[in-house]
């Protein structure tokens, strides 16, 4: 990495450029600089609606970048190893889709876990490509689901030689880590691309004390989410490339989808942060690491609650773990984590990231300061001894293994009938049931219906998870084939 030139923010030097010559615009946005929307300005401020600008020459365009986006992306190529590296403005939900309609055809076989996000399953049904599932194992006491585990790709692959790619997610939202080296060496020797799913594994390039990243391991294409440990704006996100994909086609693919009135507000934020991380990424993550340590070890000093990390390691499919992610089991205490989340947002006005059926994650990133950490453990500290009950029937599986029969798109444009949930066991399910966050599907199009499944559903609901994907908003009925 070039640290001298990575001093530089093209896009961000070019809007400061504009913002200084005072441009009469006669040119969209509508709001024109934010004059026609005085409520937007006290919203946002001038410093931000002044730069909400559209593509013009000197702000280049990011369908067909030539100059200052051109520039910007090729330093963020440099700043994380990559070949390539493409600005997205429509999350790290574009940045994945793009992967997989870059990767497969209609018909054409991706081998991918089944604890995938939900973008993944959007993106076969968009393109028609068969999953070929590899069920992640379990961990047995706090039941999450692990990484990918490499004696089970050995037989899927040996069983559908002519899949084209291995998608793996690496880090998982809890921070669990595949042996991604080794299934890229395992992948690439059957000539199939690896994609990789880095949505929160964007420190991993900054630091060689968290574990190794998807560039550095040689995949072939990685899906990098700036906004969340990354700093960058909400939505925006980056898709990496190495030598071993055409960047002329991938640009091709990503402009089927992506918008073509890109937000400079969220290419700038890119810009910015993809300095910040190259001039002071490994000081601000070693202070990371420091803060979720120190999280872990006060939480479990705490008692009932198990702030899990590098222990869970068994050398396959929990390979190696993130240890910025402050992931906590909380059955013991006798309450699921989303009661956990709720409690905390509703009694002590701590916002964390997610809470389900069994643990809470709470996102420890660059912002973050001690006081903060030390105000999370008193909280939990709390809300034990308050709270705090028997943990009888509680349930603690967080992943379900699907019994898939049918693919994503075939089930999801069938033809379907919408019938109440206690009577939908087995039957073939042509919607997507999930809690959100994580966004990984319970059930997806295709999968058989089962009591456990059934089970799972009103449970979430009953503890208050967040229910997405199904066309009834109450959840309370699911659209099956007929």
């Amino acid at each position: 990495m070039d640290l001298e030139k990575q001093k530089h923010a093209p896009v961000y030097e070019a809007l400061e450029r504009l913002r200084r010559q005072r441009v009469v615009p006669f040119d969209v946005p509508g709001h024109k600089r934010g004059r026609g929307n005085p409520e937007l300005v006290r919203l946002l401020g001038e410093q931000c609606v002044g730069i909400d600008v559209n593509s013009m020459k000197p702000l280049d365009n990011l369908c067909h970048p030539v100059s200052v986006i051109l520039d910007s992306e090729n330093l963020a190529a440099d700043a994380f190893g990559a070949a390539h590296a493409f600005f997205m403005v429509g999350g790290t939900t574009s940045a994945v889709q793009s992967m997989i309609l870059s990767a497969c055809k209609a018909g054409q076989k991706l081998i991918v876990p089944r604890n995938v996000h939900k973008s993944v399953i959007n993106a076969l049904v968009l393109c028609g490509a068969v999953p070929v599932y590899v069920n992640p194992d379990v961990q047995p006491r706090i039941g999450i689901s692990l990484g990918m585990e490499l004696s089970h790709l050995k037989e899927t692959i040996r069983q559908n030689p002519d899949a084209v790619a291995v998608f793996v997610n690496n880090p998982t939202y809890y921070g669990i880590c595949s042996d991604l080296q080794s299934i890229v060496k395992l992948a690439h020797a059957h000539n199939m691309l690896v994609l990789v799913d880095e949505a929160h594994g964007t420190h991993f390039y900054f630091h060689d004390a968290l574990p190794i990243s998807a560039m550095a391991a040689g995949a072939d294409m990685a899906a990098v989410s700036m906004h969340k440990s990354g700093g960058s704006l909400t939505q925006s996100s980056l898709l990496l490339l190495n030598d071993t994909v055409n960047e002329g086609y991938v640009r091709q693919i990503i402009n089927l989808t992506q918008t073509t009135s890109a937000s400079y507000l969220l290419i700038s934020s890119l810009d910015i942060s993809r300095r910040n991380l190259a001039l002071r990424g490994r000081e601000s993550f070693a202070k990371v690491m420091h803060m979720a340590e120190y999280a872990r070890a006060e939480i479990n000093e705490i008692g009932g609650y198990y702030a899990y990390g590098r222990e869970l390691c068994n050398g396959t499919s929990a390979f190696d773990y993130d240890v910025t992610k402050l992931s906590v089991y909380t059955r013991e205490i006798g309450l699921a984590g989303i009661e956990v989340y709720d409690l905390l947002r509703d009694e002590y006005d701590i916002q964390i990231e997610f809470g389900d059926i069994g643990n809470i994650l709470a996102y420890i990133s660059i912002g973050d300061r001690i006081q903060d950490i030390e105000r999370l453990v008193g909280a939990l500290a709390d809300i034990k001894r308050l709270y705090g009950k028997d943990n009888t029937g509680l349930l603690s599986l967080e992943y379900i293994a699907p019994k898939v029969v049918a693919t994503p798109q075939e089930a999801f444009y069938a033809d379907k009938v919408m019938l109440p949930l206690e009577r939908t066991n087995g039957r073939i399910c042509a919607e997507f049931v999930m809690c959100y966050p994580p966004g990984i599907p319970i059930l997806a199009p295709g999968e058989i219906i089962t009591e456990d499944i059934i089970e799972y559903i009103r449970y979430a609901k009953e503890k208050g998870c967040s229910m997405q994907g199904t066309e009834d908003p109450n959840v309370s009925n699911l659209n099956v084939l007929r």
